[in-house]
């Protein structure tokens, strides 16, 4: 090593080719490796200029190397340190991994019987869990629908039925959730299954016309549509049922000795659905967003994985090979229109980027009209109707059901016809295709949350009033006598809503257009064309119902369970939609960008949904009339209630952790570790980026090398030829 000079380095690749004995041996290395041939080495240069930067990056090679090394010259005896890391993850050949494999198979001959049995029943469990999980992927739902999917209209429009997928799996463990603890419970003590009671103890200080809830339920001789408005809008017999929360009017629930605490319990599975959503979307969005960093970090990385790496070769049917070989089109497809707009965009003149910057700036000004027009308009349609709706008596029936139901019309057609708008838009901005899509959805999360949040801020606002005969309830009680059953029941309307507007979609227009275009020879009905599958509309779709179900299920316990029929029955919609009546886009997308967006727009909908219940739950005054809280000012209440029941030492350890001497070191702690990891997280990108420049240099350097014997494989020719 003295022709490197003091401190210099061979590359990795060299010294690992030594340690292998394949590169020079040792009687010849002064022969075939003089020192001003190696210092020409592109890596020793770089080593010589980054000397200072670049030594921890080679000593911890050097310090892996070494350890591997080691683990195949000595014997251990205890293999649990080295049997914790995969051979696969090894950075070494497979020569060398074949190689370490003989040496544990050797030494488990020599083990002790505990080692033997420890590494055996390892390997065990390892492979039956592999075995599970791969059981597990074949029982997955529509497993096969995906998969065709996206072979045949690429990975872009596979990420929505995924994400579709996942939703309902999501609302399944939510209703299973209040069913356990919440439904269940209360339909067994009311009915006295399995020798259980029920208790109800009377509102104390309040006054007696605050309890007084008489549902609206049908009487007498009743009509068939009666029945289909009821069921279309949850009132008349669907008012009393196990949907809404006023049922569960309940204090405990006895079996037995044990008593059951269910409105501890109907908060505590609040807050658990909430948690659980909360937590599944960051989990899903973190494994999206590494996938994002690999595909986004470098285009010609993933062009390579993709021709070089992308075919499975375990295929062996002739079908999922053609799915696999259009997956694989549209991906490069996806790439090469991206990196064309790229190009695009390098190419514009100063002109060019005036004018399509001053066209943007237009057409965010016609957005913020469309928004504000839809705001205003939801805003007066929640005043008239609250205003007009009492008037039974006055108008007909038909208009009374119109007025009653008029904001839940105007958002359903606000929610259509805005993303239309914006999708016709965006197509002038010339983004790229990944980007419209996040724009899009964008602009139209402003639209449906906010309709949504104008819908409750009214309600809210009529159910709250000044005057003194209602502030002896809290609330409004003439109006809204169990104000939680009539928001959960404009929840459950806006969901029935949307899901009769995909159906009506699909069946007359997107029907009719197909029919149209197919039958039809007319050159305008032709150029109209099929419509494209939109991934942003049709996205947002399921993020505002999903969004209104986490709102609503607070109030409507069993919403969760329609949620999930819907989804289920819009799957087998919009696969029947996309393939017959649809188009894929003309502009596909990648799958790892729009996943991790998806996810987080969805995550924003659930943050939204922690504004209006987290208001009442801690804020309006609960029903006196109806609802397990009745007996308590606000939801909130039962918690500090619950916790003056529990012995003084557990009392005074729950309070200080609620005080402010055990939040603000808390707090300053957290913000250390966050400081901590962010700074690891600094250091192992500059380790990775040093790594990677290191991979560069030892590619030029094996270009030097064959460049330096194609030379002396030329210079050795020359002398044989003037021999002859």
């Amino acid at each position: 090593m003295s022709e490197f000079g003091a401190g210099a380095e061979l590359p990795g690749w060299v010294t690992e080719s030594r340690s292998r004995g394949e590169f020079f041996s040792p009687e010849e290395s002064h022969a075939a490796a003089p020192a001003g041939f190696l210092q020409e080495l592109p890596s020793y240069r770089s080593v010589l200029r980054r000397r200072a930067a670049a030594g921890d990056v080679q000593e911890r090679w050097g310090n892996l190397r070494g350890i591997a090394s080691a683990e195949r010259r000595e014997p251990q005896p205890d293999g649990g340190e080295r049997g914790a890391i995969p051979l696969w993850e090894l950075p070494f050949s497979i020569a060398e991994k074949r190689r370490i494999r003989d040496s544990q198979q050797g030494d488990i001959k020599y083990s002790s019987g505990w080692n033997h049995w420890k590494r055996t029943s390892s390997k065990s469990w390892k492979k039956a869990l592999k075995d599970i999980k791969e059981l597990s992927s074949y029982m997955q739902l529509w497993r096969h629908d995906i998969h065709s999917i996206e072979g045949k209209f690429g990975t872009g429009i596979q990420s929505y039925f995924s994400f579709l997928r996942f939703l309902v799996l999501l609302n399944f463990l939510m209703f299973i959730l209040m069913f356990s603890f919440v439904t269940l419970p209360a339909v067994i003590s009311n009915y006295g299954i399995f020798n259980s009671s029920s208790t109800k103890i009377s509102p104390n200080n309040t006054e007696p016309y605050c309890t007084v809830y008489t549902p609206s339920g049908n009487k007498g001789l009743v009509y068939f549509y009666t029945y289909l408005k009821d069921l279309l809008t949850g009132t008349g017999f669907l008012e009393v049922t196990v949907l809404f929360y006023g049922y569960y009017t309940i204090d405990a629930a006895w079996f037995s000795v044990l008593r059951y605490n269910l409105p501890l319990a109907y908060l505590l599975t609040t807050f658990a659905y909430l948690a659980l959503s909360f937590v599944w979307i960051i989990k899903r969005s973190v494994e999206r967003f590494r996938q994002h960093l690999v595909d986004d970090e470098d285009q010609f990385q993933s062009y390579c994985n993709k021709v070089f790496a992308g075919w499975d070769f375990c295929i062996t049917d002739l079908n999922a090979a053609r799915l696999k070989h259009r997956s694989l089109l549209y991906e490069l497809q996806t790439n090469l229109e991206e990196e064309r707009l790229k190009q695009k965009i390098a190419e514009r003149t100063m002109k060019e980027k005036l004018q399509i910057y001053s066209l943007r700036i237009f057409i965010n000004i016609i957005v913020i009209a469309v928004l504000s027009g839809c705001f205003y308009s939801i805003y007066r349609a929640t005043v008239f109707s609250q205003e007009n709706s009492s008037n039974i008596s006055i108008v007909g029936f038909q208009a009374n059901l119109l007025v009653q139901y008029l904001p839940s019309i105007v958002i359903t057609s606000a929610n259509f016809i805005a993303p239309q708008i914006f999708s016709f838009l965006i197509r002038f901005e010339d983004y790229s295709a990944a980007f419209e899509i996040r724009l899009t959805l964008i602009r139209c999360v402003f639209v449906r949350l906010a309709n949504v949040g104008v819908l409750l801020f009214s309600l809210w606002s009529q159910i709250h009033c000044d005057n003194d005969q209602c502030k002896a309830c809290g609330y409004d009680y003439e109006l809204y006598p169990c104000w939680e059953s009539a928001v959960g029941q404009e929840m459950y309307k806006l969901l029935i809503f949307d899901f009769m507007i995909i159906i009506a979609m699909t069946l007359f227009v997107d029907f009719p257009r197909k029919l149209l275009v197919t039958y039809c020879s007319w050159k305008l009905v032709q150029w109209w064309g099929l419509q494209e599958f939109g991934i942003s509309d049709n996205v947002l779709e399921i993020i505002y119902g999903q969004t209104i179900c986490w709102i609503g299920t607070f109030f409507s316990p069993l919403l969760p369970a329609i949620a999930t029929i819907k989804y289920f029955i819009i799957f087998y919609i919009k696969k029947i939609s996309l393939i017959h009546t649809r188009k894929p886009a003309s502009r596909p997308i990648r799958a790892s960008s729009s996943n991790f967006f998806f996810l987080a727009v969805l995550l924003i909908g659930l943050i939204l949904a922690f504004v209006p219940l987290g208001v009442s739950i801690a804020l309006i005054s609960s029903s006196k009339a109806c609802g397990p809280f009745r007996n308590f000012n606000t939801s909130w209440a039962i918690v500090p209630y619950t916790i003056l029941e529990f012995p003084i030492g557990l009392q005074k350890f729950l309070y200080g952790i609620a005080s402010e001497a055990f939040a603000v070191p808390f707090f300053v702690i957290a913000c250390l570790f966050m400081f901590y990891f962010i700074a690891l997280a600094g250091a192992h990108k500059r380790v990775v980026e040093q790594l990677r420049e290191q991979l560069v240099t030892e590619s030029r350097d094996k270009l030097f090398l064959l460049e330096k014997l194609s030379e002396a494989q030329k210079n050795s020719g020359k002398p044989q030829k003037a021999r002859s």
